[in-house]
């Protein structure tokens, strides 16, 4: 006999699948950044556009991390995230090293972003909408379990989802800088 899983195990095994793409994403990138130094552009394309797949599923992990209710979300799942059963009263996704190791991978790549051959355009293109497909998965599922109207367990004293908003236009400006250089400066418009 076998048994439905719970919102937590939901919860927990797409959270755990999300964090597999993320590592998988952490070694593509790496080897798009080793390619593109050695300019072997056509081996750095094929990284950059399997880096753009880990991105969609990992976007697609968290969608399916909240697909459960509210309510089962608010009486099972936030609480698995507080004390006592974590250690962090403001326990997050930001506290692993998955995270940390992915934003400094996107920094280091900034500035390669910036100056990406011509070729590889439309794989870095598809790459950054891969991340904005991921972002509006994540802002969905915290906005559905109540982020656009309180805090997050880390962030409690600000709206969630306008939190998470602030961190993916800066993460968007490291992966898409020449965007950023295309908006110029909204003091001289």
């Amino acid at each position: 006999m076998t048994h439905s899983p719970t919102p937590k195990d939901i919860w927990q095994g797409f959270h755990w699948s999300f964090f597999i793409n993320v590592q998988a994403l952490i070694l593509s990138l790496r080897r798009f950044e080793a390619q593109l130094a050695s300019g072997n552009h056509h081996q750095a394309k094929i990284e950059l556009a399997a880096a753009t797949e880990f991105m969609l599923a990992s976007g697609a992990s968290m969608e399916l991390a909240g697909s459960f209710s509210d309510a089962q979300y608010q009486q099972s799942v936030r609480p698995s995230m507080s004390p006592p059963q974590v250690s962090a009263t403001n326990f997050s996704g930001l506290m692993s090293w998955e995270h940390a190791a992915l934003m400094q991978i996107w920094k280091n790549l900034r500035s390669t972003f910036e100056t990406l051959p011509p070729g590889l355009s439309p794989q870095h293109q598809a790459f950054v909408q891969a991340y904005s497909s991921l972002a509006t998965a994540h802002r969905a599922v915290c906005e559905k379990f109540g982020g656009g109207d309180s805090g997050s367990l880390r962030f409690n004293q600000s709206c969630a989802v306008e939190t998470l908003d602030k961190f993916s236009q800066s993460r968007r400006d490291l992966i898409d800088p020449q965007r950023q250089v295309a908006q110029g400066c909204p003091f001289h418009s």
